[in-house]
């Protein structure tokens, strides 16, 4: 691998095209995304409407991935700039071939995905192909029309290569280190101390999310970009949308490859969500919902279009709970919308759900109910990236969900 790399190298020399795909030139006063102030019709210099675009990092510890001494790549993510997001944007355009695409054409980047973009199930492949596939297709300069002699695959190198240029750039790791915030097993930190470190090197608030065993475990850079995803000026921003899901006081930084006496199991385990005891009735406030199957293996959680979620290393979505005027009841609430039980009795929180439609639910003192059971079902049990519907009417797979404050 490291001889390709060289020679690729080599080979850019002579003309690019031969070696990396080339995409529209953009010129220099672009606005930048997310910053303009009037519609800026071409799309393949002008990132929209994904134009809040982040970086975003994992910190594995069960089972740990990558070098101990680094974060790895999660992905490079194009949400809108209200912190709403597409995904999966076309489904023509989805590959299942990274490394077959990357290995001619780029493979110092893929060399460095080898390492530094680690699935903690080993299937660095799949994790790959669900990154593009899932958001790469809903960058809107990486489409085909943004290549003048476009050819299948350009797009799939360009983003590849620059997630890769940009996750270089923002050396986690070192820069908490630097300031004696460094993994341990009994040593906890807290959200300000670590944020301060983070803002001092990007320059604006960084997310900084936890599992919930308050193990940090993810965090997300913004970005707004004058220019292309491939070629332009990535500017760091304030973020927008989901917030950190880190406490204030009490984080976790474990150490990768040595952790004798782990805790709990964390969101990249298989094992069973926490039980937590509160008072019957109504919830108010801001949690978690995590799943919980009736057997051993990992039950998972729930995100924010109300879908059911098990791929270990994922956040769960946070949920608002707002009583009602009558006291009997609450809505939930996520950063995609209100949440109603549709027609079909299937879960959906979404933006076209009005407040007024949403579905009143209940607590049962440990599991969340509706119309007075606390049974949810699915078709069946998701597995990998999938994300499973939730429905109140019986299905193949029962399970209850478990409400976590924040």
């Amino acid at each position: 691998m490291l001889s390709r790399c060289l020679a690729a190298i080599a080979l850019a020399a002579g003309p690019v095209s031969a070696v990396f795909p080339v995409s529209t030139s953009c010129p220099a006063n672009v606005p930048v995304s997310c910053q303009n102030t009037t519609v800026y019709e071409d799309t393949c210099c002008f990132n929209h409407p994904g134009g809040q675009v982040l970086l975003t990092q994992f910190w594995d510890t069960n089972p740990s991935t990558g070098p101990a001494d680094s974060w790895t790549i999660h992905g490079l993510w194009p949400d809108n700039c209200d912190g709403t997001w597409e995904e999966y944007c076309d489904k023509d355009r989805e590959y299942f071939n990274i490394t077959a695409i990357l290995e001619p054409s780029a493979p110092c980047t893929l060399q460095y995905m080898q390492k530094f973009w680690k699935d903690y199930n080993g299937d660095d492949e799949d994790f790959w192909e669900h990154e593009f596939n899932k958001h790469g297709t809903c960058m809107s300069s990486l489409e085909p029309a943004c290549y003048p002699d476009y050819e299948p695959g350009h797009e799939v190198i360009d983003y590849f290569k620059r997630t890769v240029k940009l996750f270089k750039t923002l050396p986690s790791y070192e820069w908490l280190a630097e300031a004696g915030i460094v993994p341990s097993t009994t040593a906890t930190y807290s959200r300000a101390e670590i944020q301060a470190v983070l803002r001092a090197h990007h320059g604006h608030d960084v997310i900084i999310n936890c599992n919930r065993n308050r193990e940090l475990n993810e965090l997300w850079y913004h970005y707004n970009i004058r220019g292309s995803v491939q070629s332009g000026e990535y500017i760091p921003v304030e973020p927008v949308g989901s917030p950190s899901t880190c406490p204030q006081t009490g984080i976790r930084y474990l150490p990768k490859y040595s952790n004798p006496t782990p805790p709990t199991p964390t969101t990249t385990t298989t094992g069973p969500s926490p039980t937590v005891s509160l008072p019957p009735g109504l919830l108010s406030g801001k949690g978690w919902l995590y799943v919980e199957t009736g057997s051993a293996s990992y039950g998972g959680f729930l995100i924010s279009a109300g879908k059911w979620y098990r791929q270990g290393g994922g956040t769960p979505a946070t949920y608002t709970a707002t009583p009602n005027a009558a006291g009997d009841a609450f809505t939930l609430k996520t950063s995609k919308g209100p949440c109603t039980i549709q027609s079909d009795s299937s879960l959906l929180c979404d933006a076209s759900v009005s407040a007024t439609n949403a579905s009143p639910f209940g607590f049962d003192g440990k599991y969340l109910t509706y119309a007075g059971s606390s049974s949810f079902y699915s078709i069946g049990l998701p597995s990998g990236t999938a994300q499973g519907t939730v429905y109140t009417n019986p299905q193949s797979v029962e399970f209850k969900a478990t409400w976590s404050p924040r």
